[in-house]
């Protein structure tokens, strides 16, 4: 067990991340070589009420290369729920909200998030005028301890994470499936949270056999912390705040516009 799994999520209002980013796509036998750079600020604005549920909303100018969004979460004694986003997809709001980490954390360890089947995709892939079914099924894990080495400094013993989601999508068409997944592997560390993440989607191909692969890595380049006393000093008992992982917004769990689901307007 870690002890005060929640300093590992620091989620006071002002608090501020800058990532820098990397995306590079192609096909599975060859990743091309061109790469895109962007930049990430993520920042706590304040709070909500969705659902009669008080939230902490973050914003994030450029996530995994996405343009912004803000994103919407709840901590109590048992971890963080995700509670959606804006913009959001028609996906994402029939899955939240649902876990993203459970309290106390525990090396090894992992649980399922959800396993949601005949849901809908939100969009016609194959072209015939209906829109796809999709069964999905995402699993976190707490998998060690690492130092990691990113442009704000080395970290001693962060936390690695996995997420994983595995999407059959049923095509109306052919009555076929085509299977999309995404692996995301991500650090944290005490009193600062998410230090970098390693992304990997492979979106399969309607009309051919060829796989389409995309991978995005942010790494820490600043962090602005509205009070690092204050935050060290609480314990999990009396926090009111909600310690999350602004990581988990984006990409894998929010099902990103990046795995070829359209964001709603």
């Amino acid at each position: 067990m870690i002890d005060k799994s929640h300093e590992y999520f620091p989620d006071q209002l002002g608090n501020e991340w800058v990532y820098q980013g990397t995306m590079v796509e192609g096909g599975m036998v060859q990743i091309k070589n061109e790469n895109t750079r962007f930049t990430n600020v993520s920042k706590v604005i304040g709070t909500e009420i969705l659902e009669g549920v008080k939230v902490t909303v973050f914003n994030d100018t450029n996530p995994g290369n996405q343009g912004p969004s803000d994103s919407y979460y709840f901590r109590d004694v048992a971890g963080i729920r995700y509670y959606g986003s804006k913009p959001g997809t028609t996906l994402e709001r029939q899955l939240v909200p649902y876990q993203i980490v459970r309290f106390p954390l525990e090396l090894p360890s992992s649980f399922e998030q959800f396993h949601r089947t005949g849901l809908d995709f939100g969009m016609d892939v194959d072209r015939d005028g209906e829109k796809e079914t999709v069964d999905i099924v995402a699993t976190v894990s707490v998998q060690g301890q690492d130092t990691v080495i990113v442009p704000a400094g080395i970290y001693q013993e962060a936390i690695r994470l996995e997420a994983k989601m595995i999407m059959n999508v049923h095509l109306s068409e052919s009555g076929e499936s085509i299977q999309g997944t995404d692996t995301m592997t991500a650090w944290f560390a005490r009193g600062v949270g998410l230090l970098k993440y390693i992304e990997r989607q492979t979106i399969p191909s309607v009309r051919s056999q060829n796989e389409r692969m995309v991978e995005v890595i942010e790494e820490l380049e600043k962090v602005t912390l509205a009070s690092d006393v204050a935050l060290l000093s609480r314990s999990e008992a009396t926090a009111k705040r909600v310690f999350r992982n602004h990581l988990f917004h984006h990409e894998l769990l929010k099902i990103p516009a990046s795995s070829g689901l359209p964001a709603d307007s």
